[in-house]
């Protein structure tokens, strides 16, 4: 199938090929035909897939139909985003894919004076690109009016749930016009991410592009068990090997995240960290330090790396297993973007194995096993209270490496 058959415009088809896109993923296949109708939709969808360009084309093609005038503050698309790297993403889809249309658009986040966004808003944009705070903020200083907003998506909204942007997201919502056509994203459908996207669409059409639990197929997967007190090592020697050029690493927490990034930097590997507590200005430098390869090596949370799109990761280690199996999906999804291949390293040790049986059991996937000189049989053979992090008041300081943020109190050093 073609974007041809999908009956989308000349000037989209012109700035497709621009961009080099001739044929279209399953999710566009799947939601284009019904957006153009303007039906609302619920897309379960990773980053990767082509969920962007999915509601963007529709929309831009759409709006050529209302050709209505942009008013000062006043946009007719809304488009909210949990994190500014993917606000600043989905404008610059919105600009390549709307290259040879008049539109304005422009994307609003915190973290930065307003004083250029408050002055692209008086001088009108058709459509507005908005993490929730920010867009709160101005709308609470009237320099922006959703009255006139025909179009609603809201990108990642699980993700908007966990950052805890439910009462803002609802803010909002209750400012938008009834009559428009929504569009509702999401990687996971969880019971509070059902509930938010009955109250937000009428009748919508449901779009799935892969089983929920599937992960990438392109990716290799490859577990190493190893105790806690020897990943640091084993992941300094994996890292010194030439094949491993731009590697995400995963930890479960901020301060596991710092450790491993100053870790690797002492070992003279250029690493950085992203995660949530660190300022715009700070996650901007690390991901513009990451993509140009100048840091081959960008050490994140969860939370944090839902907002990166890099086609070129060659791998993802996951240098603590996640607790919520549907995180390792996220994780491995980093990898094998764009056609290309990749590979996602696990470290297992003892207190993590109910962890990997529980991925194992969601992806249906027996990762396979990693011999190298740190390899722990304990870990691998871990069963019942030894395969489960301690409880937390069984927490003692010897346990440092396991240790978790409501805990790191705890413990000083000596």
């Amino acid at each position: 199938m073609s974007f041809e058959t999908l009956n989308i415009i000349e000037p989209l088809l012109r700035a497709l090929h621009r961009e080099g896109y001739t044929t279209p993923t399953p999710i566009q296949i799947q939601a284009i035909p019904s957006l153009l109708q303007g039906k609302d939709l619920v897309g379960i969808a990773q980053t990767g897939t082509g969920k962007t360009a999915a509601f963007v084309l529709p929309i831009l093609q759409r709006m050529t139909q209302i050709n209505k005038v942009p008013y000062p503050g006043s946009p007719h698309v809304l488009v909210l985003a949990p994190t500014r790297e993917l606000a600043a993403q989905i404008g610059q889809s919105f600009a390549a894919y709307g290259r040879f249309l008049h539109f304005k658009h422009t994307v609003i986040f915190g973290g930065v004076g307003q004083g250029p966004q408050v002055a692209a808003l008086r001088r009108g944009v058709d459509i507005l690109v908005a993490t929730p705070g920010r867009l709160l903020d101005l709308m609470n200083q009237r320099h922006v009016k959703l009255t006139n907003v025909e179009f609603f998506v809201l990108d990642e909204a699980d993700r908007m749930l966990d950052m805890g942007f439910i009462t803002d997201v609802r803010k909002i919502v209750s400012a938008l016009p009834h009559k428009r056509q929504s569009l509702f994203f999401s990687a996971t459908m969880s019971s509070p991410v059902g509930e938010l996207a009955r109250r937000l669409l009428t009748n919508p059409i449901h779009v799935q592009v892969a089983p929920q639990a599937t992960t990438v197929e392109k990716v290799e997967q490859k577990v190493f068990f190893v105790d806690q007190v020897k990943k640091d090592e084993l992941l300094v020697d994996l890292l010194k090997q030439e094949h491993l050029k731009c590697v995400l690493v995963f930890t479960r927490t901020k301060h596991r995240a710092n450790k491993v990034a100053m870790m690797l930097t002492k070992n003279n590997i250029r690493a950085d960290a992203i995660h949530g507590n660190k300022s715009q200005s700070q996650r901007i430098k690390a991901l513009q330090s990451f993509k140009s390869g100048h840091v081959p090596v960008l050490v994140a949370t969860d939370i944090a790396a839902r907002g990166i799109d890099i086609d070129n990761i060659s791998h993802v280690i996951n240098y603590e297993l996640p607790n919520e199996p549907e995180s390792y999906v996220h994780r491995i999804g980093r990898t094998a973007r764009a056609g290309a291949d990749g590979t996602a390293y696990s470290f297992c040790a003892a207190e993590e194995r109910s962890f990997l049986r529980q991925i194992e059991r969601l992806t249906r996937v027996n990762i396979g096993v990693m011999e190298h000189r740190f390899h722990s049989e304990h870990a691998r053979n871990a069963v019942g209270s030894s395969a489960k992090p301690a409880p937390r008041n069984n927490w003692r300081p010897q346990r440092r490496f396991g240790e978790r943020p409501s805990q790191s109190r705890h413990f000083r050093r000596r």
